[in-house]
């Protein structure tokens, strides 16, 4: 029992780090792909 209570203790810190740095990174990425996904729109609109 106390092994798993060392792990959790060793192993969950991590754990929620790497979540919240995960969810922040998520709404980044979004925003990555939709400025991607207009990108053919505002080329078309500078070649013409």
């Amino acid at each position: 029992m106390e092994e798993w209570i060392s792990l959790i203790g060793n192993v969950g810190f991590p754990i929620v780090v790497t979540l919240y740095l995960l969810h922040r990174i998520e709404s980044k990425l979004d925003a990555v792909v939709l400025a991607i996904e207009k990108l053919p729109q505002q080329w078309k609109q500078t070649v013409e």
